[in-house]
């Protein structure tokens, strides 16, 4: 069986904001920009793997999501607790410095975790916790 990751979705209520975020503080590359109706999919992915992607979607456009929910998902979101991305990087502290020099809300400063990784978190301008852990 061969099978890869080929895109996660991220909401975001700010679609400039948002891509402003992961392009400019964290270097990924735009690779696809669709708005429709008012509402916009940007698709943003890391240099050198043109095979991965994140979508950075409008939540709740599905219109099989109730109104209720769409309340809810706002509300998660407001908290952080809606979606989350993980990400991996040989330098830890370089990274962690170019994120906290581009104004982004800080979770936790690079730490030692007692599960043997080293990893910071921040969070996106939508309030996704984006946690970042080095390669050893």
């Amino acid at each position: 069986m061969d099978i890869t990751i080929h895109a996660t979705f991220l909401p975001h209520d700010d679609p400039h904001a948002s891509l402003a975020f992961y392009r400019d503080v964290l270097g990924f590359e735009v690779r696809n920009e669709v708005e429709y109706g008012g509402l916009h999919w940007n698709t943003v992915g890391p240099p050198g793997q043109p095979g991965t992607s994140v979508v950075l979607h409008p939540p709740g456009a599905d219109p099989g999501v109730t109104d209720d929910e769409r309340r809810t998902i706002a509300e998660m979101m407001a908290k952080g607790t809606y979606a989350s991305l993980m990400l991996a990087t040989s330098d830890l502290d370089g990274t962690f410095e170019r994120i906290q020099a581009g104004d982004a809300e800080i979770m936790q400063e690079p730490t030692d975790q007692p599960w043997g990784a080293r990893d910071c978190a921040v969070r996106d301008p939508a309030g996704n916790t984006i946690r970042i852990q080095e390669l050893r």
